[in-house]
């Protein structure tokens, strides 16, 4: 943080009544977190960071007390609270809601790769209570990824919601670079290499990246252009097929969990089933 200024973050952290139930750290700074709160009046002071969020459930009885008298949350509303906007909300009611946070320089450095626009060009708009269906999509596929302990599609959700922000004609109307064709063939061996190299490990969106000397969104794109799908359900599916060959052995499930990269047992075993049709034990016992 480069000045006094606390993130929304640390507003909500300060608060007697609200109460984070899941976050992830998404690198470089930025990250997200689920919270809920009720019966609470928050002051967000020249917050520094930029936040989204999204309500997951409740929200009727949140109002924003600086902003229009009759606006009143609901499920699936947006709210983008850039750096420094000071703002007023009085919560009556139970509610759930997922946070994105960015700093700024981090939005700015996203904005130049993918636009290739000069980073001070960035204009972030001050949202409340807004219909916004692609980019409240994006952010619903982060916090399932989250609550499912997918840090690379977490992290590929936030860097497309971050490209739909500007690209939709109410926040900017931007037009991205166009990319045509894929990796180039030593950059697609040097990520196939890594990714197996580095299977039982966090993999992360920006160092698959970094092979290729590429900013994360242009990275997914090309990607997909090459493989056919995305980073993540690449990832997904070489983690599966070492875990069915770890599974004709006698290790312990919850081990071939861990070496395969997966959070937890229970993760292995909602990707393995998604993947083959058959939980790891019922495969196991087809060997």
């Amino acid at each position: 943080m480069n000045d006094s200024r606390l993130s929304v973050f640390r507003f909500l952290s300060a608060s007697p009544t609200a109460r984070m139930s899941q976050s992830i750290d998404l690198g470089f700074g930025r990250s997200a977190a689920i919270w809920s709160n009720a019966h609470d009046r928050m002051s967000y002071q020249r917050p520094d960071g930029h936040t989204f969020s999204l309500y997951l459930s409740g929200g009727a009885g949140t109002r924003r007390l600086d902003g229009g008298p009759d606006a009143r949350g609901r499920p699936g509303v947006l709210c983008i609270m850039p750096q420094g906007y000071s703002s007023e909300w009085e919560i009556t009611d139970f509610f759930e809601f997922v946070h994105l946070y960015v700093p700024d320089d981090q939005m700015r450095r996203m904005f130049a790769e993918t636009f290739d626009r000069d980073a001070r060009l960035m204009a972030l708009p001050e949202v409340t209570f807004d219909d916004a269906p692609v980019l409240a999509h994006r952010l619903r596929q982060m916090t399932e990824a989250m609550l499912a302990g997918g840090h690379l599609l977490a992290e590929e959700a936030m860097t497309q919601a971050i490209h739909d922000l500007f690209v939709d004609p109410r926040y900017g109307g931007m037009r991205a670079c166009t990319i045509s064709g894929g990796l180039a063939p030593h950059v697609r061996r040097r990520t196939l290499d890594y990714i197996e190299a580095h299977l039982g490990e966090t993999i992360r969106l920006q160092d698959l990246a970094d092979i290729g000397q590429l900013s994360a969104f242009h990275f997914q794109r090309m990607f997909r252009a090459s493989f056919g799908v995305s980073p993540h359900g690449w990832v997904a599916h070489r983690r599966v097929e070492r875990a069915k060959s770890m599974l004709s052995g006698a290790e312990p499930i919850a081990q071939i969990a861990s070496a395969c990269g997966f959070s937890s047992q229970s993760h292995m075993t909602r990707a393995f089933k998604l993947g083959t049709g058959l939980t790891p034990s019922a495969y196991r016992q087809r060997q």
